[in-house]
């Protein structure tokens, strides 16, 4: 009996142990990211940051994080887009997994890093707490979250360009001790600046996306590759740095049990990391110190192989991280004494200034006295080789007056070689939408690396659900189940939305999604930027047709001229396919704009060549009467059998689309419409004289240069302009629009003013005299 208690005794605990699990589970491990990469600074663009910020997101995207990111932020949207961010964290619950990358511009300043935004004016070393955004502001926030793990890696130790001070900053970004549960990563040692790639990705973002990529590697290794990677694709002008108190086990991938086995196995590759330096060659133990990227590891190098041709790099290394301590020492006491023992060992050192600027704080005395109480460092002076690579306000590893020599190549036993896809990466295509991220050609993974099962996928991820496989779709790289035997690919309900949309809403899904303040935000300046303007499937504007239209056929409305309703010739609308009626102007029919009525207004132009007519343009033919103008045009075929014409005085009679048409409709396209001159319907008139008298050519020229076009002839309002091939033309309500011809962009120009003594009245219109025929 009483083995039958314990046997059911134990049951009962493998049930609610299996369901406690199974909760765990079902609720999974929430992955958050917030990318931002800067790179359109005022004082000159940067070449990677935004290609960079990309590359990182969609391999953040891959391994399930539900990413938000923008590109070229100022510092008002940087701030309340991380806020909004820090929000989601918190709704996220406990045992998040946050991961933060900023690409650009970075600075210190007395013992503080901060992230330049686009807008950040920096005149003087003072100007940059106040233009530029305290990383610790972003890093204590989430701290104070009860996450599982944090992930801040700046990617912006780079040289600075704020202009030359005699108070200059040190350079590179400052030493920090990361928060519990937080790892942080620079892409250069702290007090050094990495060089500016050329592009289309920098050496940083690229090793860290390589490893992240591979499956099982833990926190630990991903950053200690890469710092590997990146001396060695550098020669040794960069050397990353990282700092981590994260306890908790964490990985970005999966390896399936059928993986192919790893060049070095898990046991050789803790073997090495315990080995002691002397123990390798000169070579190895060169890559085993950076490697371990220690103090200790660099000055064992440096006793076994002193006249090694490294020496001097590791030096130049230690150099760096010893005046990078002993500042982190100084600020943390934060006294005139800790201040003045900076200065006695590094009188002239990166922070030189800033010890200065922190004794003026306490009005003490900025050179240090014949006596005070020195403080005691965890780390001994520099001797007096390391001095000449700190007697400055920044590093370079690469700096020619050292004359270093380039590392070797690293061995198999520390990092195998990067995979032969993921060498060379194609450029993304240049991103159109306002703070939109680039979105870099997908590298599918192997089938044997997979995202974690227990994270909970994020919402409208096509990249997660298909990281096997990659297919092209209207210029955006998205995956698709097309090898078999890899698994992925779109889910039904995926396949029948992307269908729907003619794949849209599937390239729509490759985009990193913007912060919802940057969504608003990029509505409005979107409508700002000359030449985004809206394309022509969209409806034409609403605002003109809803105030004071007419009742027209089928209940619908007329849409107004110059804010007046259109009249009906003899109460009657034209009727058209599908129950469409085209308005009336003059008793004359307006022609179709995409199978939809265009109205003769100065902001809604109807438009030339293929599917429309309009009167005044196409080539001159002269007759017995005088000059006059051909129709352009249909796919080569003339218009119509017996052309309108326009008479040298103005007098028009619009032609309009069904009459070149056989009665039917056809459809404008953008490749026929691209950098044609619009004007009202039926308006223009040839360029000539006659009794001295300007007129206006616009058949196959260019709208603009000034002419007067309202003076004594029957040319009403006739503004001009040219159809750009840009995504999104939209017709703003300002007169006269003159092209660049070499960007295709719609500007507007000043409208030209009528002389008063030869003003037309107009006609036609409610309240107005009838037009004469």
């Amino acid at each position: 009996m009483r083995t039958l208690q314990k046997l059911l005794a134990s049951l009962v605990l493998i049930i609610l142990a299996a369901g406690s699990a199974t909760g765990a589970l079902a609720q999974g491990e929430k992955r958050l990211a917030f990318v931002i990469g800067n790179a359109a600074y005022p004082s000159g663009e940067l070449a990677t940051p935004a290609n960079d910020a990309g590359l990182i997101a969609q391999t953040l995207q891959a391994a399930g994080f539900d990413v938000v990111g923008a590109r070229d932020v100022d510092q008002e949207s940087l701030r309340g887009a991380y806020r909004d961010f820090l929000a989601k964290v918190s709704d996220a619950g406990p045992d998040a997994v946050v991961f933060v990358y900023l690409a650009g511009h970075g600075a210190q300043f007395e013992g503080e890093n901060y992230f330049l935004p686009v807008d950040a004016k920096i005149a003087n070393p003072a100007d940059v707490p106040i233009q530029a955004v305290r990383v610790s502001d972003l890093t204590r926030p989430l701290a104070a979250l009860p996450n599982k793990v944090n992930i801040v890696v700046l990617d912006a130790a780079r040289p600075n360009d704020s202009p030359e001070s005699d108070q200059p900053l040190a350079g590179g970004l400052a030493l920090v001790d990361p928060d519990p549960n937080m790892l942080i990563a620079f892409n250069a040692a702290p007090g050094t600046a990495a060089p500016e790639g050329k592009g289309p990705y920098g050496a940083y973002a690229q090793a860290l996306a390589e490893m992240m990529r591979d499956g099982g590697l833990s926190l630990e290794d991903v950053f200690d590759r890469t710092r590997l990677r990146v001396n060695e694709v550098t020669q040794g002008a960069q050397v990353p740095w990282d700092a981590s108190k994260i306890d908790a086990p964490f990985v970005f991938f999966d390896r399936a049990p059928d993986a192919p086995p790893p060049q070095v196995s898990e046991a050789e590759s803790q073997a090495d990391r315990t080995r002691e330096i002397r123990d390798f060659d000169a070579h190895d133990a060169y890559v085993a110190a950076l490697d371990r990227d220690t103090m200790r590891g660099y000055e064992d190098f440096l006793v076994a192989y002193p006249h090694d041709p490294m020496a001097k790099r590791v030096r130049a290394i230690i150099a760096a991280r010893r005046e990078a301590i002993t500042w982190r020492q100084t600020w943390m006491r934060d006294t005139p004494e800790a201040y003045w023992s900076y200065l006695k060992r590094y009188p002239h050192g990166p922070h030189a200034w800033d010890a200065r600027r922190r004794l003026e704080h306490f009005d003490a005395e900025l050179e240090p006295p014949p006596s005070f109480s020195i403080i005691v460092y965890d780390v001994p002076p520099p001797p007096p080789e390391e001095i000449i690579y700190v007697d400055r306000p920044v590093l370079y590893f690469d700096d020619p007056d050292f004359d270093f020599d380039p590392p070797p190549p690293v061995a198999v036993i520390f990092l195998p070689p990067p995979p032969p896809e993921f060498i060379v990466l194609a450029p993304p295509p240049p991103p159109v939408e306002v703070f939109v991220l680039p979105v870099p050609v997908f590298v599918p993974f192997p089938r044997w690396i997979n995202p974690p099962h227990d994270i909970v996928p994020p919402p409208d991820n096509i990249i997660f659900n298909n990281i096997h496989n990659t297919t092209i779709i209207n210029n955006t790289v998205i995956n698709e189940n097309n090898q078999a035997g890899q698994g992925g690919g779109l889910t039904t309900g995926q396949k029948l939305t992307a269908g729907a949309a003619g794949l849209g809403a599937a390239a729509l899904a490759t985009k990193v999604a913007l912060p919802p303040l940057l969504q608003k935000k990029a509505v409005l300046q979107q409508g700002k930027q000359p030449g985004l303007v809206t394309p022509l499937e969209t409806p034409l504007s609403k605002k003109l047709a809803t105030e004071h239209a007419l009742p027209g056929a089928n209940g619908k409305t007329l849409p107004l001229v110059n804010g007046k309703p259109l009249p009906l010739a003899k109460g009657k609308t034209v009727p058209l396919a599908n129950g469409k009626t085209v308005p009336l102007v003059n008793g004359k029919t307006l022609p179709l704009v995409n199978g939809k009525p265009a109205a003769a207004d100065s902001r809604l132009k109807t438009l030339g060549k293929q599917g429309e007519v309009v009167t005044g343009q196409g080539t001159e033919v002269q007759t017995g009467k005088g000059k006059f103008r051909k129709l352009p045009a249909v796919n080569g075929v003339p218009a119509t059998n017996k052309p309108t014409v326009q008479d040298k005085l103005g007098n028009n009679n619009p032609t309009s689309l069904s009459d070149q048409n056989g009665g039917k409709p056809k459809r404008l396209t953008r490749k026929d419409l691209a950098g044609e001159t619009l004007v009202p319907n039926g308006q223009g008139a040839v360029f000539g004289n006659d009794k001295g008298k300007k007129l206006r050519k616009l058949g196959g020229e260019p709208a603009g240069g000034e002419v007067d076009v309202q003076r004594n002839f029957k040319v009403n309002k006739p503004n001009a302009q040219v159809l750009s091939t840009q995504e999104k033309p939209e017709f703003h309500a300002q007169p006269k629009f003159q092209v660049q011809p070499q960007e295709k962009r719609l500007e507007q120009q000043p409208k030209p003013q009528p002389q008063q003594g030869n003003k037309k009245a107009s006609c036609g219109l409610p309240g107005e005299p009838p037009c004469k025929q």
